[in-house]
């Protein structure tokens, strides 16, 4: 299976420190990937790779040809790969601006017919579940519906370090033991879904709205 793991901070500056806790969940995750299910395919996508434009202009909006280059090649990867790993962090009981800007570039149809995990830290207590909750309706809605099982970190800062690897005191194999709840389901749903799409392809059954909304209306 190929997974895209999105970092969804562009968060790099102090206070509060440090600067990208995220990116120590994302290397945590990564390095469960590679010690537990290395016969998958995961790359990461961090949105601090894909700066805001000044005005927002979706992929889908631009000619043929004529989507900057990394939006096409990011699309690609999109479109090619079987399953999604969804790390952010928590504003205001909320899921972070920075992801819903970079995946609102993309149609639902790139992500669709393929799971979604969700990943959520915070540097205090609650670990980002509240945000986790609009990450369901919201993966949902793009078509990549998230498996059961979530991953919360609490006080992300005391947990890894900024290589991913527990801090004294944390237990590695206890929180891998932890992430495999959720990476294993994903990998179930995303063998599952490339199995069932050699049998029917859901794209012939329920057609995308390739040019406005209301070709959902109903009649």
């Amino acid at each position: 299976m190929k997974i895209l793991l999105f970092l969804g901070t562009v968060r790099d500056s102090t206070p509060p420190k440090p600067a990208r806790l995220g990116q120590r969940v994302a290397e945590a995750c990564l390095a469960c990937w590679r010690s537990g299910f290395a016969e998958h395919e995961v790359e990461l996508i961090d949105a601090l790779e894909y700066p805001a434009e000044a005005v927002f202009k979706p992929h889908f909006a631009y000619a043929d040809g004529r989507a900057p280059a990394a939006l096409d090649t990011l699309a690609q990867k999109i479109e090619q790969a079987d399953a999604y790993i969804m790390i952010s962090p928590e504003y205001n009981h909320s899921l972070s601006p920075a992801l819903t800007n970079l995946l609102n570039h993309f149609g639902s149809s790139l992500f669709s017919y393929k799971p979604s995990a969700i990943v959520t830290y915070s540097a205090g207590q609650w670990g980002g579940m509240r945000a986790a909750l609009g990450m369901r309706t919201f993966l949902s809605e793009l078509g990549c519906l998230p498996v059961s099982a979530m991953v919360h970190v609490p006080k992300a800062q005391t947990v890894f370090d900024e290589q991913g690897v527990a801090m004294p005191g944390e237990y590695q194999a206890a929180w891998f033991n932890y992430f495999g709840r959720s990476f294993n389901q994903l990998v179930w749903w995303a063998q599952a879904a490339a199995e069932q799409k050699k049998q029917s392809d859901p794209q012939a059954l329920v057609k995308s709205f390739t040019k406005a909304p209301s070709e959902r209306n109903a009649p």
